[in-house]
């Protein structure tokens, strides 16, 4: 008996030898299913403002420099190797970790001093064509408020009259007919001004329901069309739309997108994109005086981070031709990108797409009509231009 046991204990053990690697095997993949699940779950369940975005993929490989990526490829093909730069040093992975975590490029002290030194930010940005006065010290800055105080019931004071544009239709001036080539809408579109605004002080609390950008969009819209161009203007509240999804006024840009997108789509005609803004820096950088009238500034912004060559080469051709006979309207053609910027603005769906700020927090609207009626009938002598050109007048 005690010889048959030890036979059957023996045989239990080569059993169990054969199937402990397997045991293990099977248990480690029902944990990682396990635990997948509870990340899905985790990730899905959290409130939308809270969950990763390719936008924030983005900004953490954003701090990578392109060369790494290229040095971890060759790894596994080494032909990409002919291509790795012969200046670019070998990554350290310990510093591609800590470029990663932190957002800080160890060579690039602007990386750190950007965030502890306000303003200092704006160093990122690119001044491809200064305009009158134009500098790294006024260059233009986004509205920043919390969505809960842009969110807030403001009353209106000095409600402006109705007007038209000095521009009427006649009949002798070309027209796109009943194609509307171009389209405007408002990323930031409650927007206001602080002269209209009854006991606001604050720039970051200069937004209103109804009287905002919208009302300059709807402007631009009635000079382009009296200079003969169909014009399309959006006027979803993107605000509202950020509030329904729990996402935080810097996704505003992803919540507008679908509206450029849903234009396109919809109307082929469509040629021009343009989401107008007002600057939030003070009056003497966003204010002109011409002829003893005061006019709005306008300023130019191309996003930094696709490929936006046409867009910035555009936006420079507009910037010229406002500069030839209005010198100081212009504020130039800004480049804008990197950490804390979106740096696309929605502009890589369109090839003529630019943001335009109109003005600033500290004008009135009746300055900021003056403005635009300047850009409409500047933009439409050279729409008008290159359509002679392309012969499709």
């Amino acid at each position: 008996m005690k010889f048959k046991w030890n036979g059957l204990v023996e045989q239990r053990q080569r059993i169990m030898a054969k199937i402990k690697p397997w045991y293990k095997k099977i248990t480690a993949l029902t944990a990682s299913i396990l635990i997948l699940f509870f990340v899905i779950g985790v990730l899905t369940t959290i409130q939308p403002g809270y969950r990763l975005s390719s936008s924030t993929i983005n900004d953490w490989t954003r701090q990578i420099a392109g060369s790494s990526f290229l040095h971890l490829m060759q790894m596994e093909n080494r032909a990409l190797g002919l291509a790795y730069p012969e200046d670019a040093k070998s990554i350290e992975v310990s510093e591609l970790v800590f470029e990663m975590a932190t957002s800080l490029k160890p060579n690039d002290p602007r990386s750190l001093l950007g965030r502890e030194l306000p303003g200092f930010n704006a160093y990122d940005s690119k001044i491809i064509v200064a305009g009158e006065g134009t500098d790294y010290t006024n260059l233009p800055i986004e509205s920043s408020a919390p969505l809960d105080v842009v969110l807030e019931d403001r009353d209106v004071k000095d409600e402006p009259e109705p007007s038209k544009p000095d521009k009427q239709p006649d009949d002798d001036q070309p027209t796109t007919g009943d194609r509307d080539v171009v389209f405007i809408y408002n990323s930031h579109n409650r927007e206001s001004f602080l002269p209209h605004l009854d006991g606001v002080s604050d720039a970051d609390h200069a937004h209103h329901s109804e009287l905002n950008i919208g009302r300059v969009s709807e402007r631009l819209e009635e000079g382009l069309e009296a200079n003969g161009i169909g014009t399309q203007v959006d006027q979803t509240d993107v605000m509202n739309i950020l509030n329904e999804k729990g996402w935080e006024y810097w996704q505003s840009y992803t919540a507008s997108k679908p509206i450029v997108e849903e234009a396109l789509a919809s109307n082929t005609n469509i040629q021009y994109v343009f989401d107008l803004h007002r600057d939030s820096i003070d009056r003497e950088h966003t204010t002109t005086t011409i002829d003893g009238k005061t006019y709005g500034k306008l300023a130019f912004v191309v996003g930094e981070d696709y490929k936006n060559e046409k867009n910035l080469q555009f936006a420079t051709m507009l910037h010229e031709k406002i500069k030839e006979k209005y010198p100081s309207l212009t504020r130039g053609v800004i480049q804008q990108g990197g950490q804390g910027n979106n740096g696309v603005y929605n502009q890589n769906l369109n090839d003529n797409s630019i943001l335009i700020e109109v003005g600033g927090v500290d004008n009135s609207l009746e300055e900021l009509y003056r403005t635009v009626d300047i850009l409409a009938d500047e933009f439409s002598d050279y729409y008008w231009d290159a359509e002679k050109v392309q012969g499709n007048q």
